[in-house]
């Protein structure tokens, strides 16, 4: 970084949770893409329970930026440094520190710094790179004071649970059905339209108009990036559901001698201020954590049968 200008910014929330609360959000990165609204997926590529490397998508501005970081956990400091490796464009180098302070009983302070450089013949990249760090700082901080208020029912408000299928037929062609959201509607009951963008190969900006379990509609919109290699596809909503404050997931195919196994994953979290409005006066979360995986295990299903029918298919006809 010799002869190149550092721009350093800091950004604090104040929690009503304990110190130890505030501190487990930020040290499990697997779970932001639920829990913070600007990530889109956070793959741990190594971890010996002190260090580890993550790679990050992350929308940005409407763009969707991608890098790797170098992580240190220090839980007895409460402490988490970090610094980019591969890098977020258009930054020449990016790293920073989380960091939580109690306060008084059950309060404590929720700390995000960065540091970075970018080009010097380049003013308008530190002024974006500005913008960019500080909207999602405060997005983060905001979605994680809100998480660590709510910790005592937490885990009355998200949810995670898996289907799957077997299917006799090629992996390539499950994968294929998958990927080719845009040929959904027509095909699977519950989607009425499909709106696909593609700014960059894997990754896709899709808009669903959905049919509901009541003959409703629901509008929602995400992102998926996809991994053809390893038979994956992540995908996080953008817009989710009116009954969700988020909603990430999984399709994996997963082919062994035998076949091909076809995985949905989904983790959601419930928005607690439409449940009533939407499920009916006195309606609690139990209802409505029973009506997002009822709706949403119907839905992976149809698309899980009809995959299996694609692929399965196709192989008779061969």
């Amino acid at each position: 970084m010799s002869g190149e200008l550092i721009h350093r910014l800091s950004h604090t929330a104040e929690v009503a949770a304990p110190a130890h609360v505030a501190y487990t959000l930020i040290a499990d990165p697997e779970r932001w893409p639920l829990f913070l609204p600007r990530n889109v997926y956070a793959q741990r590529l190594d971890f010996d329970g002190t260090r580890e490397r993550l790679r990050m998508w992350v929308l940005a501005e409407g763009q969707i930026t991608s890098w790797t970081s170098q992580r240190v956990q220090d839980p007895a400091r409460r402490r988490i440094t970090f610094r980019q490796d591969l890098l977020m464009a258009p930054a020449t180098s990016m790293a920073g520190v989380w960091s939580v302070q109690a306060l008084d009983a059950g309060r404590c302070l929720l700390r995000l710094e960065h540091e970075f450089t970018t080009a010097q013949e380049r003013p308008q990249d530190q002024a974006w790179l500005t913008e960019v760090v500080t909207a999602n700082s405060r997005s983060a901080l905001d979605s994680l004071r809100f998480l660590a208020e709510r910790w005592p029912r937490l885990d009355q408000l998200a949810l995670s649970f898996a289907e799957s299928v077997r299917v006799k037929g090629p992996a390539e062609l499950v994968y294929n059905f998958l990927y080719e959201i845009a040929d959904w509607p027509g095909q699977l009951p519950h989607v009425r339209r499909v709106a696909l963008e593609e700014p960059h190969v894997g990754i896709q900006k899709v808009a669903l108009d959905l049919a509901t379990a009541d003959g409703g509609e629901a509008a929602v919109a995400g992102i998926r990036i996809c991994f053809p290699h390893a038979g994956r596809i992540v995908h996080k909503a953008t817009v989710p559901r009116p009954l969700l404050a988020a909603h990430c997931g999984e399709w994996s195919v997963l082919p062994d001698e035998h076949g091909v196994t076809v995985v949905s994953q989904h983790h959601a979290l419930l928005r607690e201020d439409t449940v009533e409005q939407i499920l009916g006066p006195g309606t609690g979360l139990d209802q409505a954590r029973r009506t997002v995986r009822a709706d949403l295990t119907r839905e992976s299903r149809q698309i899980l049968q009809l995959a299996r029918r694609h692929a399965e298919s196709a192989v008779r006809t061969l």
